[in-house]
């Protein structure tokens, strides 16, 4: 699967693990749309809910018969036809421990390979996800502790992924070697919690606690007693590989990501760019795409001098249009999902800072309505430079001819999406504009096409196979 996900886990006997589970969900629906999932542990039996669609439309009537002290949520973006309800997760499975679920975010590139292996060993998949071969390495492994027995799967995987598993009785929270997908641990009264972000923290009143770290399995079997905290990787890379895109795009604002702020390094990133544009345009005013354009453009805004005023205006009942499926949705989602305010635009020069120019689709059209709603000029600033590689850790831009800098120079990209001028950050200055991270633990792969752990030639070795395809 290319997916960018949302996780969240929860261990408390004090509360309704369910109610706290959908909190977390909501607070995380921006990294998922197509589906979302729960599953609930009471120390002797599972049970899961989960269904297509938003969260509030999934558990809108309710969780009533979600009882337990442990709970697991998911939710999901995929790629058209491999949202089936099979797919749905928290995957569940039984095995000669008991019960066994779990839920993931990021992509195992080898996944293809294992499950071909296990498959001749007589091992049957119920699901067309990459997960499920997690799910299927425990089980089949041979070590004597469940704590064991996932680091022995962990150990076969090629790819990026932070997951959540849960037992009967525990709840373990592992993140990949290089820390390419984030997930972080919080504290709550009575019992402790996990989650792709910390946004979801606030919403179930708990206290971030910190980043869990590369190679890291946090097992969590006690409501008050500290998280048992080992690391499942032996040989650990010597640079991290933070996705650079969580900054730029995919987070939330008001997220911590690996001690980052999001919205300090979306301001950041608009400074740098009025800094490198300097002198290459003259407009009025300062406009974002929101809502992760909208700090970026307060930046740039601060940074050159020019008044940030709100030429958009989002319908905030649409989703995201660049985790849309297909390409019909997303064309139909930007023209539901913003409109120009003419007394902003109209007879003005302006500066339109977006985060990124993936497949074109979105900024043509936007030119198209700020200029035919009187704007006179539009110099698009675009927070992160050219997308010109595919990502192999959970966004998704797998398909390279999609990505319109892989077929276009900057000044044809320009007129092909009707800008007058058009600028991207340089590397260094995305890099740069998060202040907390050392540059050399972000992967930037999609812009620059140096995979940190060679997953290029993993996929090209382990294509998707033909059951996966669209």
């Amino acid at each position: 699967m290319k997916d960018e996900c949302g996780v969240f886990g929860i261990f408390n006997p004090q509360v309704d693990v369910a109610q706290y589970t959908y909190w977390g969900l909501f607070s995380l629906q921006h990294r998922g749309q197509q589906s979302a999932g729960i599953c609930t542990a009471d120390g002797k039996k599972m049970r899961s809910k989960k269904g297509k669609g938003l969260v509030l439309k999934v558990f809108g009537k309710g969780f009533d018969d979600l009882q337990g002290h442990l709970a697991l949520g998911h939710v999901l973006y995929s790629n058209a036809g491999l949202d089936q309800e099979i797919n749905i997760q928290p995957l569940r499975v039984f095995y000669d421990d008991g019960d066994l679920a779990l839920a993931c975010n990021g992509t195992i590139n080898n996944a293809g390979a294992l499950r071909h292996d296990l498959q001749k060993r007589g091992v049957i998949f119920n699901t067309t996800v990459d997960s499920e071969v997690v799910l299927q390495l425990i089980a089949c492994s041979k070590k004597p502790t469940f704590e064991e027995r996932v680091a022995d799967a962990l150990m076969q995987l090629k790819g990026a992924f932070a997951l959540v598993l849960m037992t009967d009785k525990k709840l373990i929270a592992v993140r990949d070697r290089y820390g390419f997908r984030p997930l972080c641990l919080g504290k709550m009264e009575g019992g402790w919690c996990v989650a792709s972000e910390s946004c979801s923290f606030d919403l179930v009143g708990a206290e971030l606690v910190r980043d869990i770290k590369p190679g890291e399995m946090l097992v969590i079997d006690n409501g008050e007693k500290e998280p048992v905290s080992k690391m499942w990787c032996s040989q650990m890379p010597d640079n991290c590989a933070h996705c650079v895109f969580e900054y730029v795009y995919i987070a939330r604002n008001d997220s911590r990501i690996d001690k980052q702020d999001v919205y300090a390094a979306r301001v950041n990133l608009g400074r740098q760019l009025a800094k490198e544009t300097k002198g290459k345009f003259k407009a009025d005013v300062v406009i974002s795409v929101p809502d992760s354009g909208t700090p970026a453009a307060q930046g740039f805004a601060m940074e050159s001098g020019l008044p940030f005023m709100e030429g958009l205006t989002k319908n905030r009942y649409v989703g995201r249009t660049f985790i849309q499926p297909t390409q019909v949705q997303r064309l139909n989602s930007v023209r539901l999902k913003l409109n120009p305010v003419r007394c902003v635009v109209k007879g003005k020069s302006l500066v339109v800072v977006d985060d990124s120019i993936v497949r074109g689709t979105t900024s043509a059209k936007l030119i198209k309505l700020l200029k035919g709603a009187g704007a006179k000029e539009v110099h698009m600033v675009i927070t992160s430079p050219p997308v010109v590689d595919c990502c192999y850790y959970g966004v998704d831009t797998r398909d390279k001819a999609t990505l319109i800098s892989t077929r276009c120079s900057k000044d044809e990209i320009c007129k092909e999406i009707g800008a007058d001028t058009l600028n991207y950050i340089s590397l260094e200055g995305m890099k740069e504009a998060c202040t907390a991270v050392v540059p050399n633990d972000l992967c930037c792969a999609c812009f620059n096409s140096q995979y940190p752990d060679g997953s290029d030639k993993v996929a090209a070795k382990d294509p998707v196979p033909v059951w996966l395809e669209d």
